[in-house]
């Protein structure tokens, strides 16, 4: 293996892993929101001095074989409820605005609300009434739309919606400044369910514009440099791609879709039967379970529970993090989903921030050392910390600050255990895993209150999304849905969709033969699905010749991942031994020290008992009282409540 590196770009920090020969590096940086190229390059520094011993991004860039970048900007901006206004554009007589809106009121109104406009589509056909287009664009722009969405319902729609943007753009030339940026959904997805295509396209065109910016952004720098391949986008399928061949949609998700990789590695090294997992970034905690090593993913995906047209992995991601807003709301603590992000940050920060987070809670408990804290590169600031505790929530609710510390701490975990129990099936068998810089923080807390009494910390929790998505494979996939003659038009969208894969191989810089197409059927009649491989003849099967409708898919791909063989044990050997002790605020009982153990010094068969804390530069873990932990023949952390 050459040289990847992994960037996960939270809302707070942003995770950067470095794998060559073997060896893998990793360190972080804070999120730039305003200029994410900034953050981007800040990370790259950072690593290359940790793998040369001094700063030399160029001879960096110079060696590495793939950068491959991972983003939860996307699933931040929706939780936070930030981004562009859309203008929505269907044929007239058309119910999709109240279909849509049926489906998730409060994000249809968020993405949309009033700005709907219909259109004749029989007088697209007619050129002197073009001037009905133009109007439609000047009404949704008058009352707040900066970008458009188009979605007709109709047999035609591919037709109508081409039809509407060459009168468009005849009106609206994009060279002009008053241009409107718009979004045709025939052209983003075939679909045959006209909602599934109007959320996509509606959530495509809300990321759209962040993504486009820093993407284009950062690539014309790394040109600068003449890195010698382009760089990679990790999407939410689990394959990358480059800038100009990813969509928008494709980045929700994306880093926990990374992290879901790196799960599922991982229950087969130690043969785990059913994992459910807590990434805890700065924002969100994504949640998502794997079960018998297998991904669970839904071939037609949920955005906040929409439907979309492509598939997604079953990732919950509410919206609490370590600088989730912490808050009271009639009399009770309210978590998020609203965010400090990595500017101002939480409190303790000391750059502007007054909300008080979960951040701040673990600096007053004692958990985290404000000196040691992100490496020692962020200094803690209690006094703020303090001080945004007492005004957001002591105050509010009539107790003191230390009765505070322990009501917030109880409400983000049990809001966490709720979204562990809402979203997976937990039994004997299950285990938590906890990863994300603030995820073994909380670990055993949220799997009390779950009722999960074994929980992984992997060695590389602090950047495991980062480290998930390093052998992820380069490729695309298409789809079209057989419309007229079934067979006719799979002939020619068999042909067309290999071509189109070929030139989007050759643009990858693979050439034919170095990579591997699929292709399926997918059949659909009275809401069940028949799906057949297409391995021989291109033809539709007998069983799917009355299905109400069928759709191609096809899959082009550039194999990089390589299965690890490799199997993990536990086995008990000699204590471990601590480094230094750390004073935690014990509530009723005061300040007790308890001893500290660095993840650096520990050897394979080490372990322990809670109270306790385990940390490394970039992770801190709190061991509760009841919990032992042992380290693995791997190096990573298990932890059981009660011996095991």
């Amino acid at each position: 293996m050459g040289m990847l590196i992994n960037i996960d770009n939270g809302g707070t920090l942003t995770d950067i892993c470095l794998l060559k020969d073997n060896n893998s590096y990793k360190t972080k940086t804070l999120t730039t929101p305003y200029d994410l190229s900034k953050c981007f390059f800040d990370g790259l520094r950072k690593i290359s001095e940790a793998v040369y011993g001094q700063e030399d991004v160029a001879r960096l860039l110079a060696e590495v074989d793939h950068i491959r970048y991972s983003t939860t900007q996307g699933t931040n901006a929706i939780v936070e409820r930030k981004g562009p206004r859309l203008g929505l554009v269907v044929n007239k007589g058309s119910d999709l605005p109240a279909r849509l809106r049926g489906l998730d009121v409060e994000l249809y109104d968020f993405f949309v609300g009033n700005r709907v406009a219909e259109v004749d589509l029989h007088a697209l056909d007619d050129e002197a009434k073009g001037a009905e287009t133009t109007a439609v664009i000047t009404r949704l722009t008058s009352i707040g739309a900066n970008r458009i969405v188009v979605c007709f319902e109709s047999d035609k729609a591919s037709e109508f919606e081409a039809q509407f943007k060459r009168l468009a753009f005849d009106n609206y030339p994009r060279h002009l400044l008053g241009a409107v940026p718009m979004l045709f959904a025939s052209e983003l997805v075939d679909d045959v369910s006209t909602e599934r295509r109007a959320w996509s396209a509606m959530i495509n065109s809300f990321l759209h514009p962040a993504m486009e910016s820093f993407l284009y952004n950062a690539e014309n720098r790394l040109r600068e440099y003449r890195t010698k391949n382009p760089l990679l986008i990790f999407r939410n399928d689990g394959d990358a791609s480059r800038v100009a061949k990813t969509i928008a949609l494709k980045t929700y998700s994306s880093g926990p879709r990374g992290g879901m990789e790196g799960v599922k590695t991982f229950s087969k090294q130690y043969n785990l039967k059913n994992v459910l997992f807590m990434d805890v970034g700065g924002t969100t905690t994504d949640i998502g379970q794997v079960v018998n090593g297998n991904v669970q993913e839904d071939r037609r995906g949920l955005v906040e529970g929409v439907p979309i047209s492509f598939g997604l992995c079953e990732i919950a991601s509410p919206g609490v993090g370590g600088s989730s807003i912490l808050a009271v709301k009639d009399g009770a603590i309210q978590v998020g989903p609203e965010s400090v992000g990595a500017v101002p940050g939480p409190a303790c920060f000391g750059r502007g921030g007054k909300n008080a987070t979960i951040t701040d809670v673990n600096l007053l408990l004692g958990l985290l050392d404000p000196t040691t804290y992100f490496g020692g590169g962020l200094a803690l600031d209690a006094d703020r910390a303090r001080t945004a505790i007492a005004d957001n929530v002591a105050t509010p609710l009539g107790i003191s600050v230390d009765e505070a510390l322990f009501k917030m701490r109880d409400a983000v975990e049990q809001k966490v255990a709720n979204e562990l129990q809402a979203h997976g099936t937990i039994d004997a068998d299950t285990v938590l895993m906890a990863f994300g810089g603030a995820g073994p923080m909380n670990a055993c807390g949220a799997a009390d209150k779950s009722g999960i009494s074994t929980v992984y910390v992997p060695k590389m929790a602090a950047v495991f999304s980062a480290f998930g998505i390093g052998s992820c494979d380069i490729g695309q996939s298409y789809s079209v849905v057989l419309k007229g003659d079934r067979q006719a038009s799979l002939e020619g969208a068999y042909v067309n969709l290999m071509e189109r894969g070929e030139r989007d191989m050759f643009a990858e810089g693979y050439s034919k033969g170095e990579y591997a197409f699929e292709a399926r059927l997918i059949g659909e009649k009275d809401g069940v699905e028949l799906s057949h491989k297409i391995d021989g003849a291109v033809a539709i099967p007998q069983e799917m010749a009355k299905a109400d409708a069928i759709t191609l898919e096809v899959s082009v791909r550039k194999n990089l991942k390589t299965e690890s063989n490799t199997h993990a044990g536990v086995k008990k050997g000699n204590p471990a031994k601590a480094t230094k002790n750390r004073s935690l605020f014990m509530g009723d009982a005061g300040w007790q020290d308890v001893p500290v153990y660095e993840v650096n010094f520990m050897e394979p068969g080490v372990y322990g008992a809670g109270p306790a804390v385990i940390e490394e530069e970039f992770f801190t873990c709190l061991v509760h009282e009841g919990w032992e932990f042992v380290v693995t023949e791997l190096g990573d952390i298990r932890l059981t409540k009660g011996e095991k």
